[in-house]
């Protein structure tokens, strides 16, 4: 009994433990994000065989904020250039992940999300969450801050 009262406790303390620092241990989405190359060849691959629905991560340099769409459900917009040259629309739904407001130009982004062909570069989107849990979460990472 006295060991079952102590495993017990080690299991609360644990529980609380993870509820109040989440990030503690690595989820599934990090393990996909850290085995997904973050490799500027693999969207400019992408970019040339005009493919989508690729999982993909890395980091750009904003070039350009656009304007919110707010037809449908709301994406705070922005392009990055890679450092290949590549540029990136970042499509961030904004209904269910935080906005960047602090979002400056020239400011480096990192992104987890899936990748969309277009004929200027491509869109990254699915940077948040999916509340059905049928899409692997993504996010955006600015300033030492993850939106997702």
């Amino acid at each position: 009994m006295k060991k079952l009262f102590i495993a017990l406790l080690i299991g609360i303390g644990a529980y609380g433990y993870l509820q109040n620092n989440p990030d503690a241990i690595p989820t599934f989405t990090d393990a996909l994000a850290n085995e997904s190359v973050e490799n500027n060849d693999v969207i400019a691959d992408a970019y040339q065989n005009q493919s989508s629905d690729i999982q993909v991560s890395g980091s750009g340099r904003v070039k350009r904020i656009l304007s919110d769409d707010t037809k449908g459900r709301r994406h705070q917009r922005f392009i990055v250039r890679l450092s290949s040259g590549q540029t990136l629309l970042i499509a961030h739904n904004i209904d269910l992940a935080p906005k960047i407001r602090s979002l400056q130009k020239g400011d480096v982004v990192e992104f987890f999300g899936e990748y969309a062909w277009n004929s200027k570069g491509g869109v990254i989107h699915w940077t948040h969450h999916d509340p059905a849990g049928r899409h692997i979460g993504g996010w955006l990472k600015h300033n030492g801050r993850t939106y997702q």
